[in-house]
């Protein structure tokens, strides 16, 4: 490994490129491609065969596998001389992560990063694989092994790779081949919920067993159906999913925001990379659950995670990183763990035996080499009668020792960081900070959310069509589906933070853009790439909510909210075909699809539409705004306008004020109720 005062022997083609995990491989001795023409060229030139190798900067493995191969000279000749190699961000190119984890799930049974899959020089995988160690280990195959074996298979058995091929191609169209429901009611609903709660951990909270991911998504919809059916059984399961991974060591208790996930069931011990995405998310869920219940608990989190991110996460010039690494120092976990000694260093003995006991440090530690990451496993009344102090004086021994911690941590060295700016996970958390702006009136938040979207309908934006990602300067890559469905979500919310209709108005454009460009015509629902983006050996439609909601439920979800502001039954028709489409996989797999549950209980409800007519600079107005922004109501859709002013939204047409005083209008399902000016009246409007 190259150290940072030394001249790097190698240098490949992935020099050239914008994204750090790209850019981490430059260095290594592999011949790396980018993914391109140049390649496959390449391939059928030589008659090679193509090693693709997929991850992600933020990726343990990856490394690890990059340490031990794709740095060791004598398998890099191997990996040279046998194929034509390619390496993929699987963030920048999404498209091409799905097609191949799919064929590798088929192969093998399972997936993950780093994938490694061989194609033909046509593109069409025929083996693949994930990590494989550089010398036979565990009943694994060595790497080595592995390309001497791939490649003799390449020229001696021709033919059943061929035929292998075309297996996999026909299996991967059949991915995307799906029947459309007829009718969608609110029985989709009740089972969904049922299902998920069969897997629900009674012990520890969270579905299923170890590893745990955060189930934002899923959460989100049992808190739609806790309010819709008045279930405390789906409140209680849902509290208590927060409260234990809020509590967790998958919970960063110093400086905020949550890890990727957990190892075990417990979320005691984290992966320890962050990705925007899963703080964007969980912010969210965080705010509706103090919406809902009141507990200034749920507010504090939605605050610190935002707080992380606006402190860790934000470019200068208003867009959003994308991850922070597990590791520092070439070990996972180091920059958030500790020992015992080093808090009483830092604390002195007595706050320290408190700090130490309520975060669970101890000797043996829970964690590699008797470190400990921090993780509260017992409430702080019983640990402050366990130890004979106040909860006052613990609480604040707590207090003092987390920012005392969390100002030494700071200066060791932090993970890398991918500095990677993604217009999908942008527009994700740009929702976030325009909903958590206008609920905990954060002008701080305001002002993020709004840079970020002034970034991203520029920087990120041309000729009318969005890019993917923006590095250094640089915006490339054709924007996919989730990247609009993303971003016109993101947009609408802060329209509802600001009032500013430049935000709806490009909303509405990027919608009619995505549906020109990713509709499917014949059978419904939007695929993942344009019409005019680049041909590959299957063009998929994202179905799934995984790590993140699936463009598909974010279009299904953001069109209706559009069709409520403008009164345009062609947005809602979109969405409904969307939601049919994939209604039926709903059944089978209910926890694999959080986010477009969501959208269906949108489609389902009786949407409250609520228009204001009034100064925003003026008390009354403002007044009327709080009322409807205080309290739960997920489907709702707000507009507001000063009085006789001209607006692009039909939900504001022909809403006079009353009495020359802030005005509030809410409509259900084409039927409005009396207009109101007292927050009174509008409160008992809206229960």
């Amino acid at each position: 490994m190259t150290t940072q005062n030394e001249t790097p022997k190698f240098t490949n083609r992935l020099i050239l490129e914008t994204s750090p995990y790209l850019v981490q491989h430059a260095h290594n001795p592999v011949d790396w491609y980018p993914w391109g023409e140049e390649a496959f060229v390449k391939a059928r030139q030589e008659d090679k065969p193509i090693l693709l190798s997929v991850g992600y900067a933020a990726c343990h493995w990856c490394h690890v596998m990059a340490h031990e191969s794709f740095e060791h000279e004598a398998i890099a000749k191997l990996m040279n001389d046998l194929f034509i190699n390619i390496k993929v961000d699987r963030e920048e190119r999404p498209d091409i992560d799905s097609i191949y984890m799919n064929a590798v799930q088929m192969m093998t049974g399972h997936g993950g990063w780093p994938m490694t899959v061989f194609l033909t020089p046509e593109g069409v995988p025929f083996y693949g694989g994930t990590y494989y160690p550089p010398e036979d280990r565990r009943g694994m195959p060595g790497f080595p092994r592995v390309l001497i074996s791939i490649a003799e298979a390449y020229k001696e058995q021709r033919d059943q790779i061929a035929s292998n091929a075309q297996t996999i191609i026909e299996q991967l169209n059949k991915l995307n081949e799906f029947t459309a429901t007829d009718e969608l009611t609110s029985d989709i609903l009740n089972k969904a919920a049922s299902g998920i709660m069969r897997t629900f951990d009674p012990e520890n909270g969270g579905f299923g067993r170890a590893p745990k991911f955060p189930p934002a998504m899923v959460l989100s919809f049992l808190l739609r159906q806790s309010q819709r059916r008045h279930d405390d059984d789906l409140q209680s399961a849902v509290e208590m999913t927060l409260i234990k991974m809020a509590n967790g060591g998958m919970y960063d208790q110093l400086g905020g925001g949550f890890h990727r996930y957990s190892v075990d069931e417990k979320w005691l011990i984290p992966h320890f990379e962050k990705m925007l995405y899963d703080n964007a998310l969980l912010s969210r869920i965080y705010l509706d659950a103090w919406l809902v219940t009141g507990r200034v608990f749920y507010q504090q989190i939605a605050t610190e995670i935002l707080d992380y991110v606006a402190r860790e996460m934000l470019d200068a010039n208003g867009g959003f990183y994308s991850s922070q690494d597990a590791d520092s120092e070439g070990e996972e976990g180091k920059f958030f763990v500790w020992r015992p000694e080093e808090v009483v260093a830092l604390l002195g003995e007595e706050d320290a035996q408190l700090f130490n006991r309520y975060f669970d440090v101890t000797p043996h530690g829970n964690f590699e080499h008797a470190m400990s990451a921090l993780h509260v496993d017992t409430e702080l009344t019983a640990v402050a009668k366990i130890m004979n102090v106040t909860p006052e004086r613990l609480a604040a021994a707590i207090t003092r020792g987390k920012q005392i911690l969390f100002e030494v941590r700071e200066q060791r060295i932090k993970p890398a960081r991918d500095e990677k700016i993604l217009t999908a996970w942008n527009g994700l958390m740009l929702r976030s900070f325009a909903e958590a702006a206008r609920v905990l009136k954060r002008d701080d938040y305001l002002q993020i959310a709004i840079r970020n979207a002034e970034f991203l309908t520029t920087q990120l934006k041309r000729d009318g069509r969005l890019l993917r990602t923006h590095k250094d300067g640089q915006s490339k890559l054709n924007a996919y589906q989730e990247d609009y469905a993303n971003l016109i979500d993101g947009l609408l919310s802060l329209y509802e933070a600001t009032f500013d209709e430049r935000w709806f108005i490009a909303a509405r454009e990027l919608a009619d853009t995505m549906i020109n460009q990713f509709w499917d015509e014949t059978e419904g629902g939007f695929f993942f790439t344009s019409n005019d983006h680049e041909q590959l050996i299957s063009r998929a439609k994202e179905s799934y909510d995984n790590a993140t909601p699936a463009g598909n439920s974010v279009a299904a979800y953001a069109l209706q909210r559009l069709a409520l502001f403008t009164n345009d039954a062609g947005y809602r028709d979109y969405a409904e075909r969307t939601l049919k489409l994939l209604a039926n996989q709903i059944s089978r797999f209910p926890n694999a699809f959080g986010h477009l549950l969501c959208a269906l209980d949108l489609y389902l409800s009786d949407a409250p539409e609520i228009a204001i007519i009034g100064d925003q600079n003026a008390a009354d107005t403002n007044a009327l705004i709080d009322v409807v922004f205080s309290r739960y109501i997920p489907n709702k859709v707000v507009a507001c306008a000063a009085p006789n002013e001209s607006s692009a939204i039909s939900l504001l047409a022909a809403r006079p004020q009353v009495d020359c005083k802030a005005t509030a209008y809410v409509c259900h399902n084409y039927v409005c109720e009396a207009p109101v000016t007292e927050v009174d009246r509008l409160r008992d409007t809206l229960s």
